[in-house]
C-alpha cells in the first residue's frame, strides 16, 4: 500500500532503516517512470577515472562455443549467436529500454560537458556508508548480501547516474522557514494511532464501514476478513502512526479530527485504494524545539527531496527531447513535443565550470535516501541498465 509505505518513521531522530539508503537513483527515476535493471550499457564511470563511458567491446564472435551436449555417438554445441538470440527473444525489449535510457543520460552529459569521476563515485559510497557507521567495504559486502548488488552495479547503475543527474539539474536547493515547520510537525509532531481497513472497490468499502460502525467492537474481526493489505491484515489492521504533511492531505484531514476509538468514514486514498480507520489516540510528542541538530537534518532531508523532484523533471526532459527509435519493437517514441535546444533551455545546467557552459551550481546532496535498486525480481520499470 503506497500511502502506509511512504509515512515517515515513527521517529524522525531515529537512524532510518539502511534499506532506504539505497532508494536514490531508484525513487527519483522511478518518478520518471523508470527503475534500475541489470545490464551495464556504455555510460558508467570509467576505470581511468575519467568519468566517460568505457570504449564499446567488440562483439563476441558468433561461433564462440558457450556449451557442448554430447549424448551417445551425437555431439551438439550452443555458440554465442544462439544463446544471444535467445536471451534478445526473452528480454530484449527490456533491456533495450534500459540501455537507450543510460545513453539517454550520457549523451546529455556529453553535450553540456559534464563528466562524474571514479573518485566521485568512490567518495559518495564512502560517503552513505560512513553516515550508517559502516567502511565501504562492509557497506558493499551489506548491499551484496541483503539486496542482491554487485559493488560494480553499485557503482555504475545507482551512485553514478545518480550524481550525472545532480549535475544536469544543476540547481541550488533553498530551504524556507515555512518548509522546516512543515518538516517538523511532519518528523517530530503528535501522530495518529490506527488500524484500518483497505479495500479497491468502492461499493464493498461503504458495504464493510456499515458492519464496522455497527459492531466496532470486531474492528480487527473485518479487517482479517476484508482487507486486501496483507501487511497491515497480518497485524490486525496496524499501521504505522499517520503523521501530518506526510503527502495524503485527504486521509491526514479525516484522521486528525477523529477521537479516539471513532471509526473513521470510508477515504479514497489512491486510485480504487480506500480505506477504513479506527483511531487508537495519539502518539507523545518527545521533540518539542528546533534544535540547531534537529534543523540540520531537516535541511539535509528537505534538500535529498527537492534534488529528487528536479532530477525526475531532468530525466523526463531528456526523455521527452529525445526521439528514439527503437527498431526492435517497431516504435517511436519523443522527440516531437519541442525542440530539443529550445527544451534543453532552462531545463538541463552544465555542472560549474564546465567547458564552454556557464557555471551553474552541481548539487551535491547525500544519497542514502535516493538510490535503492529495484527489486531484482522487478521486470517491468524501464531503467537505465545494469552491468
Amino acid at each position: 500500500m503506497a500511502e502506509l509505505n511512504s509515512m515517515p518513521p515513527a521517529a524522525a531522530g531515529q537512524k532510518r532503516n539502511w534499506t532506504w539508503a539505497i532508494a536514490g537513483t531508484a525513487a527519483v527515476l522511478v518518478v520518471a517512470g523508470v527503475a534500475i535493471q541489470v545490464m551495464k550499457p556504455t555510460g558508467a564511470h570509467s576505470e581511468d577515472g575519467s568519468g566517460k563511458a568505457p570504449a564499446a567491446r567488440p562483439a563476441a564472435s558468433t561461433e564462440k562455443v558457450v556449451a557442448t551436449i554430447k549424448t551417445g555417438g551425437s555431439v551438439d554445441k550452443v555458440t554465442y549467436d544462439d544463446l544471444a538470440k535467445e536471451c534478445v527473444a526473452r528480454y530484449g525489449a527490456e533491456i533495450l529500454d534500459n540501455l537507450i535510457n543510460r545513453r539517454i543520460i550520457q549523451q546529455a552529459c556529453d553535450q553540456h560537458g559534464i563528466a562524474v569521476s571514479e573518485s566521485e563515485v568512490k567518495g559518495e559510497v564512502g560517503r552513505i556508508a560512513k553516515k550508517f557507521g559502516l567502511d565501504e567495504e562492509n557497506w558493499l559486502k551489506m548491499l551484496q548480501a541483503e539486496r542482491n548488488v554487485t559493488p560494480a552495479q553499485y557503482y555504475n547503475d545507482i551512485i553514478w547516474p545518480m550524481l550525472a543527474l545532480r549535475k544536469l539539474a544543476g540547481e541550488s536547493v533553498e530551504i524556507g522557514e515555512k518548509e522546516l515547520k512543515l518538516a517538523f510537525e511532519r518528523n517530530y509532531g503528535p501522530r495518529v494511532k490506527a488500524k484500518a481497513i483497505v479495500l479497491d472497490n468502492p461499493r464493498r468499502a461503504r458495504e464493510v464501514h456499515a458492519k464496522v460502525v455497527a459492531n466496532p467492537e470486531d474492528f480487527s474481526k473485518y479487517v482479517t476478513e476484508y482487507s486486501i493489505d496483507p501487511n497491515s491484515r497480518a497485524l490486525g489492521g496496524v499501521i504505522p502512526p499517520i503523521p501530518r504533511h506526510a503527502g495524503n492531505e485527504k486521509l491526514e484531514e479525516v484522521v486528525f479530527k477523529l477521537k479516539e476509538n471513532e471509526v473513521s468514514s470510508v477515504v479514497q486514498v489512491g486510485v480504487n485504494q480506500y480505506m477504513i480507520v479506527l483511531c487508537e489516540g495519539r502518539t507523545e510528542q518527545v521533540v518539542t524545539e528546533m534544535t540547531s541538530d534537529v534543523e540540520t537534518m531537516l535541511r539535509d532531508q528537505l534538500t535529498e527531496e527537492k534534488v529528487q523532484q528536479s532530477v525526475a523533471k531532468v530525466f523526463e526532459n531528456l526523455k521527452d527531447n529525445a526521439r528514439v527509435e527503437n527498431i526492435l519493437t517497431g516504435t517511436v517514441q519523443g522527440g516531437e513535443k519541442k525542440p530539443a535546444a529550445a527544451a534543453r533551455k532552462g531545463a538541463v545546467k552544465p555542472a560549474a565550470g564546465a567547458p564552454g557552459k556557464s557555471a551553474g551550481d552541481v548539487t551535491g546532496v547525500s544519497g542514502e535516501v535516493e538510490a535503492k535498486p529495484a527489486p531484482r525480481a522487478a521486470a517491468k520499470p524501464k531503467a537505465p541498465a545494469a552491468r
